[in-house]
């Protein structure tokens, strides 16, 4: 019977609060004068004890009803209740006193020895705050015996971990009951905390067995990549589920709340600790200039417009083709930023319309992240690619050194080294044009180079995420492909980096750290999402697609590397291209995609210009023969 009034009473009616803290506080002074007397008490009744409880009770009630510490939820109090009752016994006991002062210079004795109220007041604050406490554990333990829970641990003991812990034992909403702490650090293991015992990660088997572990929750502020990949491997070897708490940072008014808790996600596993490039000079290159950015409403485009809008510059150019995703940017930014931002649809491939925009806004710094990039439909359509990704360019920097812009970046593919497909051989042209114009111009032209883009438009994982969806299988093109990732975020720091420091004639690489086989990336999702390979999603094997490669490069043959200021940051050592011949091999593309020449043709001149262009799996193998 109890424990359904219990679970039925989810908070207890504040004139209940009010009448147990009065009666706390009656209970206090009567146990003070006891304590004051050695409960004599013949020596007690001299003192007239009724009058002394009756007075404190009195200022007990008027302090309650001022600071209302009876208004906290007792089943969720916390270290600021507990604030709120010394707040409240302190202006009692206040009370108590101006009323025993006034009445001792009018009568000239006290209603109550202040010996008393000063034990009545730490009786007080002792008894209001357990009871609390009391009446919170009463709730959580019964909660946890009839409330359906899943047992669950937390990876870290540290303050996260306990606030983590609070949370979960507080909000019966949870469904989950705290059994255990782990912790990488020796010096904890064995010890208690919030009333459980702390464990090495090496236990989990015994653990989930014992006491049928679910799901493991990991609540570490800074945890490497490398360390948060082998705990959740180790809980999928167990069928786990693993959750995330997010840094103390993204908290909402420093509070954790239920929903902030989320499942691990691939992103999280893929990404590397943190290259954060701290560069003072960022703000001073671009603070105050005219930035162009093409491609703007692209993955790399728009996160490289909110980034660039973070170092103030004077205002922004954003072009882009693509009206749907340009429109969206735009309801993003309105209002949002104090910048001057000028938005235009507009094809790079048409020169005289970039270059009205360039008279008109007169850019200083251009980034260029507008191209084709999808590898197959490239394949298909040399002439597309061609156009948009050299013919694009050429117009861009041309446009950039004929009307004086102090910098122009480009951000190209690790596809361009060695490329075995026409999309990879298109970019490789742009970088040899821009490298070679950079020796005809005042315009520093400079060049990036990186792999996969986590949560770009068109990546492997939102692929293999819709697949799982809709219950497989999931397609790999082969066991042995494996690619390098980074995030978007890294991407983006990478090219304003290289146009603080480029000099002009440079390409960037970017220490990607080890690349990922594709094939334990969809088995890491599935099992993730709660499934078993092969038994719940099947994983099946395609077959290598038209100029697909099995490894990616960042470095050409003959290529070296030389290190930057961030050790993170590579050059690549090339030989920079002569621009007449370049710029001739341009010329005769753009002429034949006027003339409408054949796509063998086209991708003929490609090979021409760049040697290395070897096709793999392609129509176009025939060439190299």
């Amino acid at each position: 019977m109890i424990t359904k009034f219990l679970l039925r009473l989810r908070i207890l009616p504040r004139w209940v609060i009010i009448v147990l803290d009065v009666g706390v506080i009656l209970f206090a002074t009567f146990l003070g004068y006891c304590l004051r007397f050695n409960f004599d008490l013949s020596l007690i009744d001299s003192y007239n004890p009724l009058e002394g409880i009756i007075l404190n009770g009195i200022a007990g009630l008027i302090s309650l009803l001022i600071t209302r510490s009876y208004a906290g939820i007792v089943r969720y109090t916390g270290l600021k209740d507990g604030l709120r009752v010394f707040q409240t016994l302190i202006l009692t006991h206040a009370l108590s006193s101006l009323v025993n002062l006034v009445y001792h210079y009018n009568v000239g004795s006290n209603l109550i020895p202040y010996s008393v109220i000063l034990i009545s007041f730490l009786a007080s604050f002792l008894f209001l705050f357990q009871y609390r406490l009391l009446i919170k554990n009463i709730f959580s333990y019964y909660g946890r015996l009839y409330h359906n829970k899943i047992n669950v641990a937390i990876f870290g003991a540290g303050q996260m971990g306990i606030m983590t812990k609070h949370l979960l034992d507080d909000d019966h909403k949870s469904g989950m009951n705290v059994v255990a702490f782990f912790e990488d650090d020796t010096n904890k293991i064995g010890k208690i905390i919030a009333g459980t015992e702390i464990y090495s990660l090496n236990e989990i088997e015994l653990f989930h067995s014992k006491y049928q572990i679910e799901e493991l929750i990991i609540a570490v502020n800074q945890l490497s990549v490398q360390r948060k990949n082998e705990i959740v491997d180790t809980c999928l070897n167990y069928n786990l589920k693993v959750r995330t708490v997010p840094n103390l940072n993204t908290w909402v008014k420093g509070e954790l709340s239920l929903n902030q808790i989320k499942e691990v996600k691939i992103e999280d596993l893929l990404e590397r600790d943190s290259i954060t490039i701290k560069n003072e000079e960022l703000v001073n290159e671009f603070s105050g200039k005219v930035v162009c950015i093409s491609g703007a409403a692209g993955s790399i485009g728009s996160e490289l417009v909110r980034q660039v809008i973070e170092l103030k510059p004077k205002s922004l150019l954003l072009i882009d083709q693509s009206e749907t995703p340009l429109y969206n940017i735009i309801n993003e930014l309105d209002n949002q930023s104090e910048i001057s931002i000028d938005y235009y649809v507009a094809d790079i491939t048409n020169s005289k319309r970039i270059e009205s925009l360039f008279i008109e806004h007169q850019p200083q710094i251009v980034f260029h992240a507008a191209a084709y990039k999808h590898v197959p439909l490239m394949e298909a359509n040399p002439s597309e690619a061609i156009l948009c990704n050299v013919i694009g360019t050429y117009n861009l920097a041309n446009a950039a050194d004929k009307f004086g812009v102090e910098k122009f970046v480009m951000v190209s593919t690790d596809k361009a080294v060695n490329p075995t497909n026409v999309m990879g051989a298109s970019k490789r042209i742009a970088e040899m044009y821009v490298q070679s114009l950079n020796n005809q111009s005042k315009t520093s032209f400079i060049t990036t180079r990186f792999g996969n883009v986590l949560g770009s438009n068109g990546s492997v994982i939102p692929h293999f995420k819709n697949q799982i969806e809709k219950g497989g299988p999931v397609t790999v093109t082969h066991p042995e492909i494996n690619r390098y990732f980074m995030t978007i975020s890294e991407a983006c720091e990478l090219i304003l980096e290289a146009g603080c420091m480029g000099k002009g004639g440079e390409i960037f690489i970017f220490d990607m750290g080890k690349s990922v086989r594709i094939v334990d990336l969809a088995r890491k999702m599935i099992k993730l999402s709660g499934f078993e390979p092969y038994k719940d999603i099947d994983i099946v094997f395609t077959g290598l697609r038209q100029g697909e490669k099995l490894f990616e490069e960042l470095l050409t043959k003959g290529e070296d590397n030389l290190p930057t200021h961030h050790p993170k940051i590579l050059i690549a050592k090339i030989n920079v291209p002569d621009y007449i011949m370049v710029n001739s091999f341009v010329e005769r593309l753009r002429t034949m995609l006027e003339s409408s020449e054949s796509e063998l043709s086209l991708v003929s001149l490609m090979k021409e210009i760049v040697p290395e262009f070897k096709s793999n799996r392609s129509i176009y193998e025939i060439l190299d023969r």
